[in-house]
């Protein structure tokens, strides 16, 4: 049984991945259920294992180094964070990270799909894009994960209605040629709360 925790208000990162930290170690020795937090952060940027220093255009937010996954990353006001923490031991007769990643980004996708949104894949790009009007693409949710003894943390992030200029400070996940959007950019001007109800519907069809 997956517990879902929703925030009303912003969470400090450090707090968050404190709590993640402690869950994660109860799950692994099944003293805690497995969870989804949704929540959002103040602004602020985090690196992930593969940051590269030169991406850090201007230091704007606090910067986080942080064990998942991936290279620089902005949360903030407007941005839902779902941090997922699941024995993959449990879930998968063979534990298997990739197909893990391939259902967060499923799970995106298919929520998405359900305000009209078409997010897509892309082949040696994390996170999910849509294609804009004038053809070009652009990042609407990131993915950065990171597995301790098989129990799943940290997870994915949407971009509902952030500050889009926020992320000018870096160079979001090292990619400089593409843009990034949200969904009220893109015409749906949906709350978190319409968010969230289709995420945890969506989770049951994917996990």
């Amino acid at each position: 049984m997956v517990e879902w925790i929703f925030e009303k208000d912003a969470v400090a990162y450090p707090n968050a991945v404190e709590l993640m930290e402690k869950r994660v170690a109860d799950i692994r020795d099944t003293q805690g259920s497995e969870t989804v937090w949704l929540l959002e952060h103040p602004a602020l940027y985090t690196a992930g294992t593969s940051a590269d220093e030169s991406d850090l255009l201007e230091a704007r937010f606090p910067v986080y180094k942080t064990g998942r996954g991936g290279e620089y990353t902005y949360h903030g006001p407007g941005q839902r964070v779902a941090y997922v923490m699941l024995d993959l031991k449990k879930r998968q007769s063979k534990p298997d990270v990739r197909h893990y990643v391939w259902s967060l980004e499923e799970w995106i996708i298919q929520t998405l799909a359900e305000f009209d949104i078409k997010g897509e894949r892309r082949e040696g790009r994390v996170g999910i894009w849509v294609v804009m009007p004038d053809g070009s693409e652009s990042k609407i949710a990131a993915i950065g994960v990171r597995i301790r003894k098989w129990v799943t943390y940290h997870g994915i992030a949407i971009n509902v209605n952030p500050d889009l200029s926020h992320f000018g400070g870096i160079v979001p996940c090292g990619i400089s040629q593409h843009g990034v959007t949200s969904m009220h950019d893109l015409g749906q001007k949906i709350s978190m709360e319409e968010l969230d109800s289709v995420l945890k519907e969506k989770f049951r069809l994917v996990f």
